[in-house]
């Protein structure tokens, strides 16, 4: 078997990745097919954490739209992210990966805190970690907290897995011509503003040098080939 390029990756997913086709909720077979993925990943002999979102539950902007204070939306979204992290995890038991969950807002009769050094323990010993409540703090978004669980364990490279295929000049949903970049600089990105992640996530990453790679969720094996080194998807980074 080769070597794979990246030892330790953080994969970023939205809560969208978790739900049926009514794309609201948690579908436990979306869930068993996600952690399929992820076993996957983790059989390319590479350490593996997860950061999921909220979009499937909850978004803040929705209450704000209704006048609801930033700060308590956003700690709504953060709890629902510990929903998503706990039944992602329950798939990945059920496919044999062990699993602990671990979140910024402490409720220990669910999950653990969020500790580093511990965080590190578990990957060492081959244990997939997902970090759920986000940073714990309102007004940062998972991609936010993606980077920057990223950076604190160690993480190689920092895999963005959505439901397009990489970055695009425009949107490749509405129009047929858009152009997919293989690889954009972390001030290219910020200055295109790409929809796909937001400009602190990327600013985090550029400040410490993580290598940032967009790819499509559901094309089969696209994340094992990212982790390989393989071309896939879109590269932002140095």
């Amino acid at each position: 078997m080769s070597t794979p390029k990246y030892g330790r990756v953080l994969v970023k997913l939205g809560g969208e990745a978790l739900a049926g086709e009514s794309g609201f909720g948690i579908d436990p077979q979306r869930a068993l097919e996600l952690a399929v993925k992820i076993k996957a990943v983790r059989s390319c002999g590479v350490d593996v954490a997860v950061v999921v979102g909220a979009g499937n539950l909850w978004r803040g902007s929705q209450g704000m739209a209704s006048g609801m204070d930033q700060a308590t939306a956003d700690h709504m979204g953060m709890l629902a992210t510990v929903m998503n992290a706990l039944a992602l995890r329950d798939a990945l038991e059920q496919q044999g990966v062990a699993t602990r969950v671990q979140t910024a807002i402490e409720m220990r009769n669910v999950a653990e805190p969020y500790i580093r050094l511990r965080a590190l323990r578990h990957l060492e010993k081959g244990r997939v970690v997902i970090f759920g409540a986000g940073t714990g703090n309102p007004y940062f978004t998972t991609d936010s907290a993606g980077a920057l669980r990223a950076l604190e364990i160690n993480a190689h490279v920092l895999i963005k897995a959505t439901k397009v295929d990489g970055v695009y000049d425009r949107d490749p949903l509405t129009d047929p011509d858009a152009v997919r970049y293989t690889r954009l600089s972390y001030m290219e990105a910020l200055n295109m503003q790409v929809g796909v992640m937001d400009g602190t996530a990327i600013t985090l990453c550029m400040d410490h040098q993580l290598p940032i790679v967009v790819v499509d969720l559901w094309e089969p094996g696209s994340i094992e080939r990212v982790v390989m080194g393989e071309p896939e998807g879109t590269i932002i980074g140095p």
